[in-house]
């Protein structure tokens, strides 16, 4: 069980359990919803619009000019009444008036009563009453008619308008909003009026297309206010700004009928000293005239309504809840097994790169479908995940390798370890190599004279003298991819073919060759140590040299601590090869300072790369076949082709 638990495939699985619950703990506490809906703006920046302004909607605009010339705000009744008369007789669907007349200005006052109660295609704005507001009261000429709508706003943290509203209820008044009154005044020419989704009859459906409400946590929203029955509104008609004239030029007969025949027709205001300003997706906030005036935006309220009833767009719709939590599980899934399929890390980066890009592009094109895929949770799921399990894999990576380091850390060359390290997965399990059976070529090697020098110099010159070797001898056997198994006392054990099995006869000879190259690496290291020792005065030596070549097996002794241990008759023959008639070929340390001995197992894979003499097949100690002992006296030249002299 403590095994499953270390496996590559049970880390990305904490590793994505972790992130999952983290994401969705931040989400349902709402940090992730000032990203998510600027995501969405985003989107809609990039979304393509339309490629001219709607032509069913015209704006009347008051600007600067217009209060300029009356001189005074509120307008009069008067200004008002004439501006609703003239426009109701070039032929308009609707006329909607985004200004508060609750209270008289006059003069003008019973004219625009007039005007209003006689013309049904007028709607005048109201302000709903509510806990935080007392609300504006409709016109006293419209009290009690369908002439009237509200035109609150919803308008999210940060000053956004992304939901529209079509009706309020606060259960002694029931209204329908001002973009609806009048959208529905234009679609009733086409014979369209709300309906009750045959499927559900709570759900309203305008002509081809059904509005779903806006719950609280739709899209990116977290626990967001859904009174009412809300929905996103569509901007797609952002790019091309509707149709608009002055006050003035309606006042003064300078609009032609065409303009204004079978439109809907709003009359707001739009000037400097007059906020009614909002932002909508489409504003940066980075320079003027980033707000929009709020008659615009119930023009384009209107307009969206009125292209789902004709042309069937559907509002923007959301996932529901659990296919969003499965879609951001999937990616958090996704990207916490690409560590485990993939270990590069530069594929990994470009991989994870990658799922985020796409996985943004794919959400986009859900968006221009009016669907709003959730994006900075899967995303962040996503690099999140595979970042976790990164960098844990890395760190079980790092104790691993300095596990495995730990147990050749005797002087392993370099090569040898990214071996060790590359191939880990065929002889380690559990942290620990498992036992094996393999070839190898074992080379012991002692020094001759040893115990003498110790009596004559003191502890610490001989403990300086014999590191100065010990390193030497080191760096020859690294150089030639050998793991010094052991240092005892002036003796090292040293192996060539592990702790990687070799798996053909060619590898099997390398390590023979490599074995015995590095026994005469070695003479040669002895012979420039000698000589600078013979000037400084210090003592010098011989050694001697076993080699021998093949089965063995290998693995780890010891539990609190662990070493990595061969065992075989193999490496005892070296031993026995290395302390073979210790009289015999005596090295002669300032010409040739090592009596290299080798097996006749290791002769039969070295070709003839070296001189070699025969010594005699003899019965070493513990052994009873005999065993062919032959001596190396050095690397054969190239040029030279001759069999060897003394090969049996």
């Amino acid at each position: 069980m403590r095994r499953l638990f270390r496996t590559p495939l049970a880390t990305a699985a904490l590793a994505m359990l972790i992130v999952g619950a983290g994401l969705f703990g931040l989400r349902a506490a709402s940090v992730l919803e000032p990203l998510e809906l600027t995501t969405y703006d985003w989107y809609w920046r990039l979304r393509p619009g339309v490629s001219m302004p709607d032509p069913r909607i015209l704006l009347i605009i008051v600007t600067e000019d217009d209060l300029q010339r009356e001189g005074n705000w509120p307008l009069p009744d008067a200004v008002l009444a004439k501006a609703i008369t003239t426009l109701g007789r070039l032929g308009p669907r609707a006329i909607g008036l985004d200004l508060y007349r609750d209270v008289p200005v006059p003069p003008g006052t019973a004219a625009l009563a007039a005007a209003l109660r006689g013309d049904p295609r007028v709607v005048v704005v109201t302000r709903f009453r509510d806990a935080a507001s007392k609300g504006v009261p409709a016109p006293p000429a419209l009290k009690g008619t369908d002439q009237v709508g509200f035109n609150d706003i919803l308008v999210d943290p940060g000053g956004v308008v992304r939901r529209g509203l079509l009706f309020l209820d606060d259960g002694e008044q029931a209204l329908e909003s001002f973009a609806l009154r009048l959208a529905t005044r234009y679609l009733a020419h086409e014979g369209i009026t709300p309906q009750a989704d045959p499927r559900d009859p709570a759900l309203m459906r305008l002509g081809r297309t059904t509005i779903y409400p806006f719950e609280p946590n739709d899209g990116g929203y977290v626990n967001a206010d859904a009174r009412g029955y809300q929905f996103l509104l569509d901007y797609s008609d952002w790019r091309r700004p509707f149709a608009r004239i002055s006050l003035h030029a309606v006042l003064a007969g300078e609009v032609p009928p065409e303009i204004v025949k079978d439109r809907i027709v709003l009359l707001g205001i739009d000037a400097e000293s007059v906020k009614d300003d909002f932002y909508t997706p489409y504003s940066r906030r980075l320079g003027a005239r980033q707000h929009v005036p709020g008659v615009a935006i119930h023009a384009s309220i209107a307009a969206g309504l009125v292209r789902m009833a004709i042309n069937g767009t559907p509002p923007m719709r959301t996932p529901r809840k659990w296919q969003e939590t499965l879609l951001i599980v999937a990616w958090v899934i996704g990207g916490g097994l690409v560590p485990v399929w993939i270990r590069s890390p530069w594929r990994q980066a470009a991989v994870v790169a990658g799922g985020a890009a796409f996985l943004g592009a794919l959400d986009f094109l859900a968006f221009t479908w009016n669907v709003w895929l959730p994006l900075v949770p899967p995303v962040i799921g996503w690099m999140s995940s595979s970042g976790l399990v990164t960098a844990y894999m890395s760190y079980e990576e790092t104790r691993r390798r300095a596990q495995l380091m730990q147990l050749f850390s005797r002087h392993v060359s370099k090569e040898v370890a990214e071996s060790i390290w590359q191939h880990r997965e065929q002889f380690v399990d559990g942290g620990r190599p498992r036992p094996q059976s393999l070839i190898v070529t074992a080379l012991f090697t002692d020094l001759t004279g040893y115990t003498s020098t110790a009596e004559r110099v003191g502890p610490e010159l001989l403990m300086d003298w014999l590191s100065e070797y010990m390193d030497a001898m080191a760096r020859e056997i690294a150089r030639h991819r050998g793991v010094i198994r052991q240092y005892a006392g002036d003796a090292i054990v040293a192996l060539f073919g592990v702790p990687v099995p070799r798996t053909s006869k060619a590898e099997v000879d390398d390590d023979a060759v490599r074995a015995v190259e590095c026994a005469l690496s070695m003479q040669q290291a002895l012979l420039r140590l000698n000589r600078r020792w013979h000037g400084e005065v210090r003592p010098v030596t011989g050694m001697r040299i076993g080699i021998f070549t093949g089965p063995a097996v290998a693995g780890t002794v010891g539990t609190e601590r662990s070493e990595y241990v061969v065992v075989g008759d193999t490496v005892n023959t070296a031993s026995r090869l290395e302390s073979f008639d210790k009289e015999l070929f005596q090295p002669d340390p300032m010409s040739r300072p090592a009596r290299i001995f080798i097996g006749h197992t290791t002769l039969a894979r070295l070709g003839t790369r070296f001189e070699t003499e025969w010594v005699g097949d003899v019965h070493l100690k513990g052994k009873e076949q005999t065993v062919a002992i032959h001596r190396v006296l050095g690397r054969r030249a190239v040029t030279d082709a001759a069999p060897e002299r003394t090969m049996r």
